[in-house]
């Protein structure tokens, strides 16, 4: 593997800004291994790993405890058996890539190139990244790797998080339909940061309910760190009011900042609408699930409320549950609203109307 990695060309190894330009046009292997791969890796990366989580282990105690030579041996000894999986498995992802960018641009099937195009990294853009590199190429592909690995798109997504945005913040009480807001916002071509979505959660402690399991923190970075870096940074970014906790993410410090000081827009939605904008949510939820969230903010609502709040979903009177739970979090977002400046917020009178009339009604309250 030594001389593998010796023979890797400076034009075959590039930068982490070469490397993003590049996944555009190609798709991107990342050869750890399926642990290191679950806990997070770049979007849009597809895992195909050198060694397993066992082979892995395995060969990092044959360093520590026996020496170099050694664990390079029982690397070889495990690669070699798949080494036909690899090219196989490079092939089937580059034709998904292939299938997957034809019918997003709604392109007719085209075959394949002589020479596809693959992006290759590990940790540290060392011996694993190398090793595959060389061997795909062998195989007839153009396999460039990234210089750094993993490492170089970590600190990469540190750098993005501390630049400068022109944030504007879509405040509200909850069930306010900010999330749909922000959506039909989107559709008009604004640029939106939707943090609940990459989280999973809706930020609440019914933020769970009816969402796949969350990422780790750092998935939820990468993915942040990702969006950010493709938005022009000449136009406004637009994230909803939340907490530095998305369910168990945590927004990273550098948007955190910029998100408490940025200019907010309050839509002010009248408590009615919003009762019924959480039945038409959380209505169809499993009670047990609802009566679990009910439950974990008891010390904060209250016992009497939280009772009354059970006995409500008992009833299947999902109303009135929805009122004693918006009584809660309207102080607590309210304390949240105060701690901004006050020539920061505009608040604008949005009842009545359509998500996407909202959405219009806020384009005309914008401030410079």
């Amino acid at each position: 593997m030594q001389h593998i990695s010796a023979q890797v060309s400076a034009q075959e190894i590039v930068s982490i800004d070469e490397f993003l330009r590049l996944a555009k046009h190609a798709p991107i292997l990342d050869v750890r291994t399926p642990a290191e791969f679950a806990k997070a890796h770049i979007p849009s990366a597809v895992n195909l790993p050198l060694f397993s989580n066992e082979e892995r282990a395995r060969v990092g105690t044959a360093y520590k405890q026996e020496s170099r030579e050694a664990a390079l041996l029982l690397g070889l000894e495990c690669v070699g058996p798949k080494m036909r999986s690899f090219v196989e498995d490079a092939t089937r992802i580059v034709q998904d890539w292939k299938n997957m960018q034809e019918k997003q641009a709604n392109l007719p099937n085209t075959s394949n190139d002589a020479a596809p195009t693959v992006l290759v990294h590990c940790w540290r853009g060392g011996m694993r990244s190398a090793s595959m590199a060389w061997l795909l190429r062998f195989a007839g592909f153009h396999a460039q790797s990234l210089q750094g690995g993993y490492k170089a798109f970590r600190r990469f997504a540190g750098e993005v998080f501390q630049r400068t945005y022109d944030v504007r913040i879509l405040g509200g009480y909850t069930g306010s339909r900010k999330t749909q807001i922000l959506r039909a916002l989107q559709e008009r071509g604004e640029q939106v940061l939707d943090l609940e979505r990459i989280a999973k959660h809706k930020g609440s402690a019914f933020g769970a309910l009816g969402e796949e399991a969350q990422p780790s923190t750092e998935e939820f970075e990468n993915q942040i760190a990702m969006q950010l870096h493709s938005f022009n940074p000449a136009q406004r970014v637009w994230i909803e009011d939340e907490s530095r906790l998305v369910g168990k993410c945590v927004v990273p410090e550098g948007v955190w900042e910029q998100m408490r000081c940025a200019k907010t827009v309050f839509v002010d939605i009248p408590f009615a609408e919003r009762v019924q904008h959480l039945c038409a949510v959380y209505g169809e939820f499993p009670q047990d699930g609802l009566m679990t969230a009910f439950h974990d903010i008891e010390q904060r609502l209250g016992g009497a409320a939280t009772r009354s709040a059970l006995e409500a979903l008992a009833a299947n009177d999902v109303a009135t549950a929805a009122a004693l739970a918006l009584r809660y979090y309207d102080k607590t977002y309210l304390r949240g609203l105060e701690r901004r400046a006050p020539e920061t917020v505009r608040h604008c009178s949005l009842a009545g109307l359509s998500v996407e009339e909202c959405a219009e009604e806020l384009l005309k309250t914008i401030m410079p």
